[in-house]
């Protein structure tokens, strides 16, 4: 096994096993920026054999681009093919294989064993993961994958810190673990709520997320039904708060978990970039100077800008309890709008070129950050559009404004507002 950590002359200690931080991509400018925010490795989909069928999935001449985009900062590309398929689903599967290997791609992330025998045979070039569809979660398991030539197993959400020790220990093979974004209320992908509500198969690609719903709740006896809910009650039964381990990196890095994954396809890129940004600091921040490592609360509150659930650990030091699930009424959250991404800063005027994501007007305080940049918050002045108008508020959807800045900004950073 490789070690994690080295003295320098002076006796301080550094990690030299730094964790691959792997984040989502729901379409082309996603992968772009998570590879700017910091991420080793990005995972997309393609339009066949995934699990995200609602995505902006990737066309084959996307993945070209984004491996290309990719490659330029040392990052990989990932592609997710883990359906578990049905005969109707095997069509085209080796040519589409056959195109990954050409895109250059990096690896697949699959749970089916014929595509995983499939790709081995007409791919080998390309890294096969095994899915956290297959629900691993014992070290047997992983030596299992391990003898069938896979090169990396994607855990289940539901495995703890003391199981990744033991399967680190006594395996030999590279081990992905979710660190943070939605957690699935059944052992991830086994659940068929979807199936009987919607007849959309959630092993598929179909998924309705139907423990998000509301719901109200009722006992029925001989007698008839009994309302189990009050008027104004919260009305979820079943779903998940998100996993949030940003606190339980230097554990995870310690315990030699090879690949830190973030949920979530399907989010903005507001998200991206803020998850990305934030677990990259972490990560630098303790590989750096573990010893003196401290958890920044800036930190926190950052991941708190993009969130819409309440936070848990789940899983990953015990059985969960009540508290992980979102029973009754749930936490009040500021709220942050995506209101705009940079496209180009002026030095001699400090003039943001700015397109607009979400509505935003002069006497609004909005706040920016980036990679380059530490968070800052101003109140915008005028505005004006790219003739030249002044104008009373960036209200048209992807307009493209410009007003003045107070401190420099770069092309990919972001401006958020606060809902108010």
């Amino acid at each position: 096994m490789t070690t994690i950590a080295e003295r320098t002359n002076e006796g301080k200690r550094i990690i030299t096993k730094k964790p691959e931080l792997l984040a989502p991509a729901g379409s082309l400018e996603k992968l772009k920026i998570a590879v700017h925010y910091g991420a080793d490795a990005v995972f997309i989909g393609g339009r066949e054999f995934g699990l995200r069928s609602n995505a902006d999935n990737f066309s084959l001449e996307e993945m070209r681009e984004g491996v290309e985009f990719a490659n330029k900062y040392g990052a990989k590309i990932y592609v997710t093919t883990n359906i578990f398929a049905h005969n109707e689903n095997m069509d085209g599967l080796e040519e589409y294989l056959e195109s990954l290997q050409e895109v250059g791609v990096t690896g697949i992330i699959v749970a089916d064993p014929l595509i995983i025998e499939t790709c081995k045979r007409v791919a080998p070039k390309v890294e096969v993961h095994l899915s956290t569809q297959q629900s691993l979660s014992n070290w047997l398991s992983v030596k299992y994958w391990k003898e069938e030539g896979l090169h990396r197993v994607v855990l289940a959400r539901e495995v703890g810190l003391e199981e990744m020790l033991e399967m680190k220990k006594k395996v030999d093979i590279e081990i992905e673990a979710f660190i943070h974004g939605a957690m699935c209320i059944s052992y991830s992908g086994r659940c068929v709520l979807s199936n009987h509500m919607t007849a959309r198969d959630s092993n598929r690609g179909g998924c309705c997320q139907s423990c998000r719903w509301e719901y109200d709740l009722y006992e029925t006896n001989e007698n008839g039904e009994k309302a189990l809910f009050e008027e104004g009650d919260a009305q979820y039964t079943m779903s998940p708060k998100d996993l949030n381990l940003v606190q339980a990196i230097p554990k995870m890095i310690e315990a030699g978990i090879d690949s830190l994954k973030v949920e979530g396809r399907m989010k903005s890129i507001h998200y991206v970039a803020t998850v990305t940004s934030v677990y990259r600091k972490v990560i630098d921040a303790y590989c750096a100077d573990p010893d003196n490592f401290k958890i920044d609360k800036a930190w926190l509150d950052e991941l708190e800008k993009c969130a819409n659930r309440d936070f848990a650990p789940q899983f990953f030091e015990g059985q969960p309890t009540f508290e992980e699930q979102m029973y009754g009424k749930t936490a009040k959250r500021t709220k942050y709008d995506f209101a705009g991404l940079v496209l180009e800063y002026d030095v001699e005027t400090s003039m943001v070129t700015l397109q607009q994501r979400n509505h935003f007007k002069p006497g609004d305080e909005i706040e920016f950050f980036g990679p380059e940049i530490a968070n800052f918050v101003q109140k915008v002045e005028t505005i004006w559009d790219e003739e030249g108008n002044e104008i009373d508020a960036a209200r048209h959807p992807l307009q493209v404004v410009r007003f003045k800045v107070d401190k420099p900004v770069y092309p990919q950073n972001m401006m958020r507002k606060e809902v108010r």
